[in-house]
């Protein structure tokens, strides 16, 4: 058994753990709004790392990765945010969960932080540039005041750190004199606080916020308009419609560019440009909004609700695409947490990306 083993448990590597799924919490909610401080005062130790793995990826910092390891091995590091793809062996902040019923008091913490060194000299990793308790209850009085006098807290936590004292217990004396030696060459500025409100102040950038805490979506710029140029994303769905020009106009529309010899099919083709565009604007928004896979949910729906459309007999490919624009709109989406900064020219537009990948098709080509 290494020593590590004896501090931890028998508990199982770091590496060994594997990087989380992302959130998709529901905020469906009965009664009155459930302020985000009361929200996090109930959540579950997993629920809380699940929160900080998102507050992490608003910081300021240019990150390779972060990393939620929390469990059985974490080594005292639930949250890792890595700095270069050299992780655990290069630069990395560590971010701990303490989700106690109290204020983390010294003793609580002074546990982690050995675990830190520990792990440190064992090679399970570098030592942290920074290690951030948080916690919803804070740090007890005193321990706050360790924390905001680094070297009061280091000469506190070697006070610990002698053969007999109940924190190190079960370590070798070459083990807790090797801690000793490294904590004190180390600058303990580098553990920190973070307050729950600053925390939850940072998490409101996240693209998780206004669905963990059932608050109002960030307000939506206006879309582009679309380039005189066509451009590469547009070459599918632009072959769709031009199709479909041609079906109606044999002869006339050969191209794109002859579109322009038919006044009335060019204004529909910049039409169709706008309703792309738009719900590209969507997706990009919805990327810094909303959790992961919450803008495909809704093109699935829209892909289920017009299908049948789609699929129906029609005069030619120009009713088709016109009946599908037609009955796009209505669509009861409102369970989708995007609808309430969706326009109806999102929704068609976003039956123009389904056929820009071939799932949708105006025009039979065989």
């Amino acid at each position: 058994m290494t020593t590590g083993e004896q501090q931890v448990d028998r508990r199982i590597a770091v590496s060994a753990m594997p990087k989380p799924a992302d959130s998709t919490l529901s905020v469906a909610l009965d009664g009155p709004p459930v302020p985000p401080m009361a929200r996090i005062m109930s959540y579950s130790p997993d629920d809380w790392e699940e929160f900080i793995r998102e507050w992490a990826t608003a910081l300021k910092e240019d990150y390779f990765q972060i990393k939620r390891l929390g469990g059985a091995g974490d080594k005292g590091a639930d949250i890792a945010a890595f700095k270069t793809h050299e992780q655990f062996e290069g630069p990395w902040d560590c971010f701990q969960a303490k989700h106690y019923d109290k204020p983390l008091s010294f003793g609580d913490a002074a546990k982690e932080i050995l675990k830190v060194f520990v792990s440190t000299l064992e090679g399970a990793y570098t030592l942290p540039r920074s290690y951030q308790f948080l916690a919803p209850r804070g740090l007890s009085t005193q321990l706050n005041m360790l924390v905001s006098k680094p070297t009061a807290l280091r000469a506190k936590f070697l006070d610990r750190i002698v053969d007999g004292d109940a924190l190190v217990k079960g370590l070798d004396e070459d083990v807790i004199e090797a801690v000793r030696a490294l904590a004190a060459g180390t600058a303990f500025s580098m553990f920190r606080s973070v307050e729950v409100q600053e925390a939850l102040t940072t998490h409101s950038q996240t693209r998780w916020h206004a669905s963990r805490f059932g608050t109002s979506l960030p307000e939506r710029a206006s879309s582009e308009s679309p380039p005189e140029d066509y451009s590469p994303d547009e070459t599918r769905y632009l072959q769709q419609l031009l199709a479909v020009y041609a079906e109606r106009h044999p002869g006339t529309i050969t191209t794109l560019d002859s579109v322009a010899a038919v006044p009335k099919m060019a204004k529909n083709l910049q039409r169709q440009r706008v309703r792309f565009f738009k719900a590209e604007s969507l997706k990009a928004y919805s990327a810094g909004a909303v959790p992961p896979g919450t803008f495909e949910k809704l093109q699935e729906d829209i892909h289920a609700g017009v299908v049948d459309v789609v699929d129906a007999d029609h005069p030619d490919g120009f009713a088709k695409l016109n009946q599908v624009m037609t009955h796009v709109g209505s669509l009861d989406l409102s369970r989708h947490k995007l609808i309430n900064v969706t326009e109806i020219q999102d929704r068609q537009g976003v039956c123009h990306q389904l056929a820009n990948d071939d799932r949708l098709t105006w025009v039979d080509e065989s």
